[in-house]
C-alpha cells in the first residue's frame, strides 16, 4: 500500500509542529480524537524495557554467584557485580530515552474519514489510512490503563513492517497491521474509531472486545462494511 491522497500510505500534509494537525482538512472532514503513546508503556512493551532489566539483573547476579563459587568472598562478589551496574543503568537509560523521544515525536489523529499517524524521531513521516481501506480493528488492554488498537487492511493493502515499527502489531510481518500504540483511554478511542469507520463505510459499529492478550488482539471488533 503506497502513494498519496486517496490510498493508505504516506501523506504530505504540511505540519508545523509535532502535535499540530494538517493546516486544512477537506470540506466535511472533522477531527474526532488526537493522542500520543504513553512513553512508559511504550518503553515497557515496544522496547521490552522490563525484560531487558530482568536480563541485566540475572547477568549481574550470575556474576556474583560465579565469584563466590570460585572461592571469593561476599565483598569480592559485590565488587564484581558493581562493575556491571553502570552498564545496566546506561543501557536502560538509553532505551528509556529512545522510548520517550519516540512517544514525543508521535501523534495519532482520528478524523471522520481517516486515521493519521505522524511518526519518526529523526525523519518525520505521516501515514494516512482512509477508513475505506480499514477492514477491521482490535483492542488490546494493558494493566496500566493504556491499550493498543491494531488496524487490519482490506484486500491486499499493506505497508512494510519496518516502516511502521513500533507503531505496528507485533509479529505480523506478512500482513502488517498499523497500531495506535499505548494510548490513553483505549476503549473510548476504539469505540469512537468503530463508529467513524461504520459511518464512513456504511457498516454497523459494535463495541470492541478488550478481553485479549497483547499478542492476540481481536480483529472482529469493527466489522467489514456491508455497504461498500
Amino acid at each position: 500500500m503506497s502513494g498519496h491522497g486517496n490510498d493508505a500510505g504516506h501523506d504530505d500534509y504540511n505540519f508545523t509542529g509535532v502535535r499540530e494537525l494538517p493546516g486544512k482538512l477537506p470540506d466535511g472532514e472533522r477531527i474526532l480524537w488526537q493522542g500520543a503513546p504513553r512513553w512508559t508503556s511504550l518503553f515497557r512493551r515496544a522496547f521490552h524495557g522490563r525484560a531487558i532489566a530482568i536480563y541485566f539483573a540475572l547477568l549481574i547476579g550470575s556474576r556474583g554467584v560465579a565469584v563466590i563459587g570460585g572461592g571469593g568472598s561476599v565483598a569480592d562478589a559485590l565488587l564484581a557485580m558493581s562493575y556491571l551496574l553502570p552498564l545496566a543503568i546506561a543501557g536502560l537509560s538509553m532505551l528509556a530515552l529512545v522510548a520517550w523521544l519516540t512517544a514525543r515525536a508521535t501523534w495519532y489523529t482520528v478524523t471522520s474519514r481517516r486515521v493519521l499517524m505522524r511518526v519518526g524521531v529523526v525523519l518525520e513521516i505521516t501515514f494516512n489510512f482512509p477508513h475505506a481501506v480499514i477492514d477491521s480493528a482490535g483492542l488490546c488492554m494493558h494493566g496500566e490503563g493504556t491499550g493498543d488498537i491494531p488496524l487490519r487492511f482490506s484486500n491486499d493493502n499493506s505497508i512494510a513492517y519496518a516502516h511502521l515499527w513500533p507503531h505496528v502489531r507485533p509479529w505480523h510481518f506478512r500482513h502488517t497491521e498499523p497500531m495506535l500504540r499505548s494510548v490513553e483511554e483505549p476503549q473510548k478511542v476504539a469505540q469512537l474509531l468503530a463508529q467513524a469507520i461504520a459511518h464512513a463505510t456504511g457498516g454497523t459499529a459494535r463495541a470492541i472486545d478488550s478481553n485479549a492478550s497483547p499478542r492476540q488482539a481481536p480483529m472482529s471488533g469493527i466489522p467489514a462494511a456491508a455497504g461498500r
